[in-house]
């Protein structure tokens, strides 16, 4: 059989730190159709110190800086087992893996999700599922969320229908609920979380006939009332899109603005959408867009046609509101990417209490803001007063050297020469007549 070799190397010094050599089917490769799935290794988003390689009903956990299997609490290195093992994901925070497991044993085993942190193997939360065809685990970028997409069969078995398992990872006990649609037989098209907050879209296709419209959903994990302050934290239903060209959805950064757009067989069309006041700040459409990708701070959008098409080629880009500020055609166009910033110096909890106090912030700022216009302006006024003197002193230097050379100029021009200094030099002014003829007469005798 086809034989599998990947290396780890030290970015910095280039040195190879461990190479992983087997069967290719051991790698994530298709024994069928040799497709490998990648990533074959996964880092775990808890200082990126552990990652993972998913194995026959089990799972292998290694760690840096030795790059050898992880050790469990009894001092063993050896692999976790999960019979029908089936994904694995790593919280983007934390040394918590999230794991799926189809029915096994005939049917008499039911499908299950676990949450498991490592490298002490302690279960931090599991739950069975029933009637399972399929699973999908997506993190909430903050890792505070797990939302499981299950896709269940009906009693007949002939056909399926989609509910949601939310895990409220970070709170005590990781209480969990369960979401499912008004329409059981709409078929999920897809589900994101809001990168900073506590709400998430789910975009279905409704099962009567929509002409290829979709429907998109918006809910939130928390609320808080605004008058007495109290924080409800049920899954809350905040507002429905009907009859909308979406097929993807693409989160601001920063949270809070949403574009919704329809691509591919969609043609392009882009909503750009304000999920905290519920409303559309703009439609538009890039004629067969193939991307979209906010920048690192949530202001800006690039909209791009890649080369997959063989027309219209080229990029866009657009203000968080949906103004378009600048449109670039550009032939066999490959990919566009924005700069990535680094990580805030600042805290959670500190950023939360300067959005909280923005307004005394903003105020302040705009007090300095002022100053230093003012500052700006009293600068430039010494400049143009130093300006001035300068003109001014030479000038009078000037006129006095001319007063100093005024008997002498007299006596240069003779006695026949201009008395006054206050012509101008060269220029002599005469008198002329001229005369004009007005009219031409021929008179026949």
């Amino acid at each position: 059989s086809a034989q599998a070799n990947l290396g780890f190397f030290d970015l910095r010094t280039g040195k190879k730190m461990r190479t992983f050599s087997g069967p290719a089917e051991d790698y994530g490769t298709s024994a069928s159709s040799g497709v490998t799935s990648w990533p074959v290794f996964r880092w775990s988003g808890g200082e990126d110190r552990l990652f993972a390689k998913m194995g026959k009903n089990c799972v292998s956990v290694y760690e840096c800086p030795s790059f050898g299997m992880c050790t469990t609490s009894e001092g063993d290195k050896k692999s976790y087992t999960a019979e029908a093992l089936s994904d694995f994901r790593w919280s983007p925070s934390a040394n918590i893996m999230a794991l799926f497991q189809k029915e096994h044993g005939g049917g008499n085993a039911p499908a299950r999700v676990s949450l498991v942190e490592f490298p002490s193997r302690k279960d931090i939360r599991q739950k069975a599922l029933f009637s399972v065809a399929e699973a999908a685990l997506n993190w909430h970028p903050q890792g505070t969320y797990l939302g499981v997409t299950v896709d269940r069969y009906t009693k007949t078995r002939k056909s399926t229908y989609t509910g949601f398992e939310l895990f409220r990872v970070a709170e005590k006990d990781c209480p969990m609920e369960v979401l499912e649609l008004q329409d059981k037989k709409a078929r999920i098209i897809c589900f994101a979380w809001e990168p900073k907050g506590h709400r998430f879209c789910i975009v279905s296709a409704p099962s009567e006939i929509s002409g290829g419209r979709t429907t998109v959903d918006f809910y939130s994990m928390l609320t808080t009332d605004p008058k007495t302050g109290t924080v409800d934290r049920k899954v809350k239903h905040l507002t429905t899109l009907k009859s909308r060209q979406c097929n993807a959805v693409y989160w601001s950064p920063a949270g809070k603005h949403i574009v919704l757009a329809g691509l591919k067989s969609m043609n392009g069309q882009l909503e750009f959408y304000n999920v905290e006041e519920l409303e559309s700040m703009a439609q538009s459409e890039h004629f067969m867009c193939t991307d979209v990708d906010w920048d690192p701070t949530g202001r800006f959008i690039s909209t791009s046609v890649t080369s997959v098409h063989q027309m219209e080629n080229g990029y866009n880009l657009w203000s968080f509101s949906g103004k378009m500020l600048s449109r670039t055609p550009r032939d066999r166009f490959l990919q566009y990417l924005w700069r990535p910033r680094p990580p805030s110096l600042l805290g959670e909890k500190k950023e939360a209490e300067i959005a909280k106090n923005l307004k005394s912030y903003a105020k302040r700022y705009e007090d300095e803001d002022e100053r230093l216009r003012e500052k700006q302006d009293t600068n430039l006024a010494s400049h143009r007063k130093r300006l001035m003197d300068e003109f001014k002193g030479w000038e009078k230097r000037i006129m006095e050297r001319r007063a100093f050379e005024a008997k002498e100029r007299r006596s240069l021009r003779g006695p026949n020469g201009y008395i006054s200094d206050d012509e101008v030099e060269g220029t002599i002014e005469e008198e002329m007549e001229a005369e004009e003829v007005l009219e031409v007469r021929e008179e026949v005798e």
